[in-house]
């Protein structure tokens, strides 16, 4: 069986980074950091244009996993806010909007990425 180097679960993976890339730009312009934010939206669009350039060589079969998937990475999104949310309420002080976001989106992608390869473990091949 050959590997296949795009699936809809890599694309969501992927998507999932350029969500954690733009969560991450508020913090760096409030902190002056112009070059790593340059750095960030230039690494977004080379992620977006593999992510694009990846959906368009999928199968039809393949493109129709992709909604479900982009529905659980914004539930885990989301779940990594909430997640967040209490981590700095409880343990830290409050730091910013800023980091939070990009904490709580860093998080989601996370536990997405780690929930569809622990589901690739389990599935019998």
């Amino acid at each position: 069986m050959q590997h296949v180097p795009y699936t809809p679960e890599r694309i969501s993976v992927a998507l999932g980074l350029c969500v954690v890339m733009l969560a991450t730009l508020p913090r760096y312009m409030a902190g002056g950091h112009e070059a790593r934010q340059t750095l960030i939206i230039i690494a977004l669009m080379v992620v977006a244009f593999v992510a694009a350039a990846q959906w368009r060589l999928l199968s039809p079969e393949a493109r129709q996993k992709l909604p479900g998937l982009l529905k659980r990475l914004t539930a885990m999104m989301l779940l990594g806010m909430v997640i967040m949310g209490g981590w700095h309420a409880l343990l830290t002080d409050w730091i910013s909007w800023q980091v939070f976001i990009s904490h709580g989106a860093t998080l989601g992608v996370l536990m997405h990425t780690l929930s569809l390869w622990w589901a690739g473990e389990r599935r019998p091949s």
